[in-house]
């Protein structure tokens, strides 16, 4: 595995309050990795000590290779970084504003000019090209927000919250411009507060709280080791509803109701078959019957609000 971002032991204070404790990270080269916390875990603390935009108080971190202390311009040069709110010039064109990126690059106009009408081009922003970015919608200045950070052709992008506001069209036309920057060998690291944009994008996830890491592995295994699964039952006949609930709870030992729909957490999944054969011997029955995951929700509520698993 080549690694993009390697992180060791991380800490930074900001006067009395500690912002980050000791955050380790490792994200292969290539891959998405999810960034989750509450508000004020550390996550942009984080991203801002790997773009070189804050020094570490303690530990080590490196991008592609580069320590992001002793090298910063290095890892300026291999990163791009799109933070919560669209950085455009609302007073210029799309095609202006990431012309004048080139420019400050050091590029010719002609290149330029040519990197910007390609990226344009890539992010369906063609025909709104000469129009000022202040006439965009938000999903628009969102695209044209990442097209601006891929100008420097960087091999690590950062992503800090970047479909806020947006609503689920724009944001799922975001997540498509993602995974074909991910395609094209570009590392992504991607905090976000909408736990489905991490189920959906991310290779892997690092969960934060308090400025440490308190869960890390892939949407799946997260979910297989932190949450338990469902068992959902609902009775054909409404009148049924108190009897499935007291033959869950034999069974399992426990039961919610929620509309006509008898829930209940499960440990062992083989105890579907068993409130099945249940079921059946007490002629009962439902609509519905089925054993759901747990949700990436479920699992980040479970590590941030108890801190442990259930």
């Amino acid at each position: 595995m080549t690694s993009a971002i390697q992180a060791h032991g991380l800490a930074k204070r900001f006067g009395e309050t500690a912002a980050l404790t000791s955050v380790d990270l490792d994200v292969e080269a290539g891959t998405v990795l999810g960034l989750l916390g509450p508000n004020g875990a550390g996550k942009t603390t984080v991203v801002r000590v790997l773009a070189t935009l804050l020094r570490p108080d303690a530990g080590q971190a490196f991008v592609h290779g580069h320590d992001v202390v002793r090298s910063p311009d290095r890892v300026r040069e291999v990163i791009g970084l799109t933070g919560q709110f669209a950085a455009v010039d609302d007073s210029l064109t799309g095609v202006e504003n990431l012309l004048f990126l080139g420019r400050l690059l050091g590029r010719s106009r002609a290149d330029s000019r040519g990197t910007a009408l390609n990226l344009l081009g890539r992010f369906g922003l063609s025909d709104a090209a000469d129009r000022p970015a202040k006439t965009y919608s938000g999903g628009m200045r969102r695209r044209l927000d990442l097209a601006a950070c891929l100008v420097g052709e960087p091999q690590v992008i950062f992503l800090d919250e970047p479909t806020t506001g947006l609503d689920p069209n724009a944001r799922d036309q975001l997540w498509e411009i993602i995974r074909g920057e991910v395609r094209r060998g570009v590392t992504v690291l991607l905090t976000t507060q909408y736990l489905e944009e991490a189920d959906r994008l991310a290779d892997d996830i690092v969960v934060i709280d308090h400025g440490s890491v308190v869960a890390q592995g892939t949407p799946q295994t997260l979910k297989r080791e932190v949450g338990r699964p469902t068992l959902q039952v609902r009775p054909l006949d409404g009148a049924e509803l108190a009897r499935v609930a007291a033959l869950v709870t034999e069974v399992i030992g426990e039961h919610t109701i929620d509309g006509r729909l008898v829930k209940a957490r499960v440990r062992d999944t083989a105890a579907l078959s068993t409130v099945v054969r249940r079921l059946d011997e007490a002629g009962i029955e439902v609509a519905e019957l089925s054993i759901r995951e747990p949700s990436l929700d479920e699992v980040f509520k479970q590590l941030t609000v108890t801190g442990a698993p259930v």
